[in-house]
């Protein structure tokens, strides 16, 4: 009997990026991330949330200025 894990899917990665861009990410949930997630989601994730991040503070900047 094989003990698949199941793997993260959208929400959980989208969840855990914002955690760990924000210093909040709880040690059993990063422990669960490495253990069940692919390193390629949160690579993505963490870039797309980090091109978001600057767009929106570029936005914000200009909007004050």
């Amino acid at each position: 009997m094989s003990h698949e894990h199941k793997r993260p899917g959208l929400l959980s990665v989208v969840q855990s990026t914002l955690a760990a861009a924000f210093g909040v990410q709880s040690n059993e949930k990063q422990k669960k991330d490495f253990t069940e997630g692919r390193p390629e989601q949160f690579i993505i994730a963490g870039i797309i949330f980090t091109v978001l991040f600057v767009v929106a503070l570029l936005v914000i900047v200009n909007l004050v200025i």
